[in-house]
């Protein structure tokens, strides 16, 4: 959408298409990785509604947000996040800018785990006032579930974490020249695998008689610089080719969807 002159906007948005709107964040990804995992989450939109389109549902992509909810990455400098309220906020003016003019169906395409909050409040905002829908896809929570099936279970196991798959391996296939593959480094355990002397399940959670325990934590409490508990020397450009494929189509295949139960 960026890169359309006005005349050509006036003319390609006439008919309401399906608008996809990328979303991701500024942060620590590991010594190796670009901190704007916008950046992927963009791209992916990007082949999506070109897919989408070559498959006769006018599809286009709105600017990406690149900057994320605030959650667990404040302490890496030079990272840049917004508060869940601002986000909110600002998902509300861009989706209501877009709703203004008649660009009434978007979905949003989210690449960062704090921005699912947000999005889920401006989506139920838009249900229960004006019953609108507004779909999103969280690319890497979806990434996390198609890796079994792509490269096999024990290996997905051992290359799945935040610092590695599945965004190092996409970006080694959509973005080569950003990766620095002479950084990646080695895996190691967490720093900490407690949190007030019980198991740490995640950040942000512990484990108490079975019973998973919300707890105040930041991600270099636990993580090495960035990296969890993922090996990103198992991350390839050919997992990302497998998974920037599914992705697309997935995207692609639900823009379609979305369009014939949600009339122009």
């Amino acid at each position: 959408m960026g890169t359309l002159t006005g005349g050509e906007g006036r003319e390609a948005f006439s008919k309401n298409p399906i608008i996809l709107l990328p979303m991701g964040s500024h942060e620590d990804q590991g010594p190796h990785a670009p901190m704007g995992d916008y950046l992927l989450a963009e791209k992916v939109a990007e082949l999506a509604a070109l897919r989408a389109t070559a498959a006769g549902t006018p599809t286009f992509v709105a600017p990406v947000l690149p900057f994320g909810g605030a959650d667990w990455f404040g302490p890496m400098v030079g990272g840049i996040a917004i508060s869940q309220a601002t986000l909110i906020s600002v998902i509300t003016d861009m989706v209501a800018s877009l709703h203004r003019n008649g660009l009434t169906r978007v979905i949003v395409i989210n690449g960062h785990g704090g921005n699912v909050g947000p999005i889920a409040e401006v989506a139920r905002a838009l249900w229960t006032e004006k019953k609108i829908v507004m779909p999103s896809l969280y690319l890497w929570r979806i990434s996390y579930g198609l890796l079994p099936g792509l490269i096999g279970a024990e290996k997905a196991k051992a290359v799945s974490g935040h610092g590695a798959d599945p965004l190092t391996s996409i970006g080694l296939h959509l973005f080569p020249e950003l990766l620095r593959t002479d950084m990646i480094p080695e895996a190691q355990p967490l720093k900490n695998d407690s949190v007030l002397g019980l198991p740490y399940t995640g950040l942000g959670a512990a484990s108490f008689q079975g019973a998973e325990i919300g707890l105040p934590m930041e991600y270099d409490d636990t993580y090495h610089q960035g990296v969890a508990k993922g090996d990103p020397k198992l991350c390839s450009a050919e997992t990302g080719a497998v998974l920037v494929d599914k992705l697309t189509q997935i995207v692609a295949d639900f823009s379609a969807h979305f369009a014939s139960k949600v009339p122009a």
